[in-house]
Formats: C-alpha cells, sequence, structure tokens
C-alpha cells in the first residue's frame, strides 16, 4: 500500500475511531447514579468478556508470540489507556461536565504530536506549527465557551473535575505514545488482536474495581438504574473499547505518531456533537470556530506530511 494510500485509509480509521469513542463522555451522564469506580468495572469486565470470547480460536497461535515483556506491556497500557483513564475521565465529566473535559483531552494531539516530531522520519515542528496552533485554537474556543457559561458550578468540585481531566490527559497521552512503538515492533499480532489483548488484562484489572466500587461507592440502586447501568456498559465495552481499539490500533500503524495525535481531534469533535444531541441545542458561535479549527488543523498535518512523503517516494 502506498504512503498516499495509508494517510487517507489512516485518517478514515482515527475519524471512525474518534466516532465511537466521543460515546464515553456520555456515558457518565446516562448512567449518572453510578460513580466512577462502577463505571469503569462495568465497561471493562464486559470488554474482558468479549475480548475474552473473540480471541478463544486464536489463544494457542498469540500465546506463543508472547513473553513477559509483552504481557507486562500489555499490563501497563490497560492501565494508562483504559482502566485509570476512564476513571479520571469519568470523574472529571461528572465533576466538571463534558466541555471543559473535552477541552483538557483535546490537548492530547498536541503532547503526542511534539513527541513524535522527534522521530527522525518526522516533520519538523516548524512544519507542524500551523497544525499544532489551529489545534490550540480549536481548545481556546472550546475554553472560552466555557467561562463565558452561565451554568459554571462553584465551589470546589469542578477544580477536582478539572485536575481529573488533566491526569486523563496525561494517562491517554502517555498510552498513545508506548502503544504506537509497540504497535510498530510487533510482527506477529494483529493491531485487532492487540486490541483484544488489551481488553483480556483490563478485564482482569476491572475484578480488582468491583470490591473498591462497593466500598467506596456503596448506594442502593432500583431495578430500572441497574438495567441503564448494564446497557451502557455493554454498549460502551462493545463499540468504544472492542470497535474503537481496533480502529485506532489499525490507524496507529498506517500514520506516523505525529499524525497519530491529530486523530485525536476526532473523538473531541464527536464528544462535541453528541453533547450538543444530549442538550437539544444547536453550537454556539464559539463551539463553531472550534470544530472549524479541528478540521482545518488535521487537514495542516495532511499538508505537513504530504511533501516529505512525496519527496521520499520520487
Amino acid at each position: 500500500m502506498s504512503d498516499a494510500r495509508n494517510t487517507i485509509v489512516g485518517v478514515g480509521f482515527g475519524a471512525a475511531a474518534g466516532a465511537v469513542w466521543g460515546l464515553v463522555f456520555l456515558a457518565p451522564e446516562l448512567a449518572g447514579d453510578f460513580g466512577p469506580l462502577y463505571l469503569a468495572a462495568g465497561r471493562y469486565l464486559a470488554y474482558g468478556l468479549i475480548a475474552a470470547a473473540l480471541l478463544v480460536p486464536k489463544w494457542p497461535m498469540l500465546v506463543r508470540h508472547l513473553g513477559r515483556t509483552e504481557w507486562i506491556a500489555l499490563a501497563w497500557l490497560s492501565l494508562l489507556g483504559n482502566t485509570l483513564y476512564y476513571i479520571l475521565l469519568s470523574s472529571a465529566v461528572q465533576m466538571a461536565g463534558i466541555a471543559v473535559t473535552s477541552l483538557i483531552i483535546g490537548f492530547i494531539p498536541v503532547v503526542v504530536t511534539i513527541v513524535g516530531s522527534r522521530d527522525a522520519s518526522a516533520p519538523s515542528l516548524a512544519r507542524l506549527a500551523p497544525s499544532l496552533l489551529l489545534g490550540i485554537g480549536a481548545i481556546g474556543c472550546i475554553g472560552w465557551q466555557t467561562l463565558a457559561s452561565s451554568h459554571a458550578q462553584a465551589g470546589i468540585m469542578p477544580l477536582i473535575g478539572l485536575l481529573c481531566a488533566v491526569g486523563a490527559l496525561a494517562s491517554w497521552a502517555t498510552f498513545a505514545i508506548i502503544n504506537s512503538r509497540w504497535l510498530v515492533r510487533l510482527e506477529h499480532v494483529s493491531a485487532h488482536d492487540w486490541s483484544l489483548l488489551l481488553g483480556i488484562v483490563t478485564g482482569l484489572q476491572a475484578v480488582v474495581l468491583v470490591p473498591l466500587a462497593l466500598l467506596l461507592e456503596p448506594a442502593a440502586h432500583d431495578a430500572a438504574a441497574w438495567y441503564r447501568f448494564l446497557a451502557v456498559s455493554g454498549a460502551v465495552a462493545l463499540f468504544a473499547s472492542v470497535v474503537g481499539n481496533a480502529l485506532w490500533n489499525t490507524m496507529s500503524r498506517l500514520l506516523p505518531l505525529t499524525m497519530v495525535g491529530q486523530m485525536i481531534l476526532f473523538e473531541t469533535a464527536f464528544a462535541l456533537l453528541y453533547a450538543f444531541l444530549w442538550e437539544a441545542r444547536l453550537p454556539t458561535v464559539p463551539e463553531m470556530l472550534a470544530i472549524a479549527c479541528m478540521g482545518a488543523s488535521v487537514v495542516s498535518c495532511l499538508t505537513a506530511h504530504g511533501p516529505r512523503r512525496a519527496a521520499a517516494v520520487a
């Protein structure tokens, strides 16, 4: 497959991953009766069970290619990109709101792109500057809207939520960088199978969360709340974890790290879209500007990579 085709297909996978990942911002609102530990445990227990069922036919072949180093990497990646990230994100959404959380998470492209620019084959930061500035501009527009909102809450909870969002940013940015490196190194494990292996390990981590949730977040829930919780957990596990992670890992193998970071902007864009639908309103002017900047940032990033790739082929 040519570099140009890799880029087009990779961006398509990145956009699709963002579309399903944007749903995770709604989950804490849909199951608001349950705390972050419950939400993470429910989602990742379901993810682990689905992943295990899908990997049963391939298990004997896969384990031959996995050593101690790979299992340790899977444990850390599952913690950073799934368990810890989702607990922090759910806490941020419930305490600070979707807009503030998506604002902070929106800095992931900047972090990952700057780290990726250190790769030997990556464009320089000067070439990536327009894309980075547009991405920061999009985040600034969302921040402007958030600060200007008349619904801003007072007290300590929004501040704690903001700190949780920053923690989620650091956790997932680290995951994206390390996971991208591992996908390049793996030769005998497909991107989809790697995603399912992450699901199994995350499912095992979720088992530990169950007693913690029962101990730290005790609450009585009626049958309707439990049914809603199970439905949300299953849907997020299937679409965001199984489907979304498979799409992301496929994209990560097709695009350089400097472009991988930009793809997370699709998650932010779709999170905002779902928030508008959930709140039954149209986007404001700052939000429309943010979406436009996000799109321009991705296009600018593609342009920064284009000439260099063409020269390499020539």
